[in-house]
């Protein structure tokens, strides 16, 4: 009976919950600094915005 500790069968599936893991930590950091960074910093709306104050050529 062959054992195989780092064959295909093992090596495919834990890259894959490795890099799925890892996009999911990474998805989460940057949700949690976007929120931070729009709680802390209020910015003007753009002027594209719906409801900005839309677009002032003369400014």
């Amino acid at each position: 009976m062959e054992e195989y500790i780092m064959g295909g069968e093992f090596l495919v599936p834990a890259l894959a919950f490795v890099t799925m893991t890892l996009a999911i930590v990474f998805a989460l950091w940057s949700k949690h600094r976007t929120e931070k960074r729009m709680a802390d910093n209020p910015r003007p709306k753009s002027s594209l915005a719906k409801d900005g104050p839309g677009p002032q050529p003369f400014r």
